[in-house]
C-alpha cells in the first residue's frame, strides 16, 4: 500500500485567511468485492463450525465484509498548511486523538489514543489534519511500532517541522481476549524526531504534555 500525493485543486482564496499548499492524501488500495468478501467470510465461520442458516446469523458473512472493508478504508483529506507569519516556535500538541486499528497478525482491533505534536518550522498546519493523519495510516492491517513511525515520518517529511512526537497508546484485543488474556493490558509506543528527540529539554515537555513521565 502506498501513499499517492496530488495537488489539490485550485479554488477561490476568502481572506483573511491564507492557506498554503494543500496536498491530497489518498489510501492506494485494490478494488474492494464485498460479494467476494461476503463467501469468503460464510466459508470461514462454516470452517469454524459456525453455521450461518438461522435468521440471526445469515447476515453475518455481508456485515463482516462490510466491517472490514470499512476498518481498512481510510477517508481522502486535504493536507493543509499555514504561514507561520508569527513565527510560533512552541510546541502545537494535540491529545488524545482516537486510534482505531487492526492487528494485521490477527485481524484483531487494537484501540487507544496518540499524541502528536511538533515544533514549526515555516509552516503551521491545520489542527484536524494530525488527527486525519493518524487515521490514515491506522485504516490497514498494523501493528502499533509501525504505525507511530509511520505518523511521525510522514509528518517531518511532508510539514518539515523542527521535531516531531508521537505517542500511542492502545489496548490489543489479540493480548486481552485470546493467548495470555491480558485484560486491561496496554502497550505504548512512541517516535521522537529532530529536537524533541535530541534536545532532553524539548523531549521532557513534549512528554510532560502529553501526560506521560518523563
Amino acid at each position: 500500500m502506498t501513499t499517492r500525493l496530488h495537488p489539490a485543486p485550485a479554488g477561490p482564496q476568502k481572506p483573511p485567511m491564507r492557506t498554503g499548499p494543500a496536498l491530497r492524501v489518498v489510501h492506494e488500495t485494490g478494488a474492494v468485492d464485498l460479494a467476494a468478501a461476503e463467501d469468503a467470510a460464510a466459508a470461514f465461520l462454516h470452517a469454524l463450525g459456525i453455521p450461518t442458516d438461522s435468521e440471526s446469523l445469515r447476515g453475518t458473512p455481508g456485515r463482516m465484509a462490510r466491517a472490514y472493508a470499512e476498518l481498512f478504508s481510510p477517508r481522502p483529506f486535504d493536507l493543509t498548511t499555514f504561514p507561520n507569519d508569527e513565527g510560533y516556535d512552541e510546541l502545537v500538541l494535540a491529545r488524545s486523538i482516537p486510534v482505531r486499528s487492526v492487528c494485521e497478525h490477527h485481524l484483531l482491533p487494537f484501540v487507544g489514543t496518540a499524541h502528536v505534536g511538533y515544533l514549526p518550522g515555516t509552516r503551521i498546519l491545520g489542527l484536524s489534519k494530525l488527527a486525519r493523519v493518524v487515521e490514515h495510516f491506522a485504516c490497514r492491517p498494523q501493528v502499533q511500532e509501525r504505525l507511530t513511525k509511520q505518523v511521525a515520518d510522514w509528518l517531518q517529511a511532508h510539514l518539515d517541522p523542527k521535531g516531531v512526537g508521537v505517542v500511542i497508546e492502545a489496548e490489543h484485543t489479540c493480548m486481552t481476549l485470546r493467548g495470555v488474556q491480558a485484560t486491561g493490558s496496554r502497550t505504548m509506543t512512541s517516535t521522537l524526531l529532530g529536537i524533541l528527540r535530541e534536545d532532553a529539554r524539548s523531549r521532557a515537555e513534549f512528554l510532560a504534555l502529553t501526560g506521560l513521565p518523563t
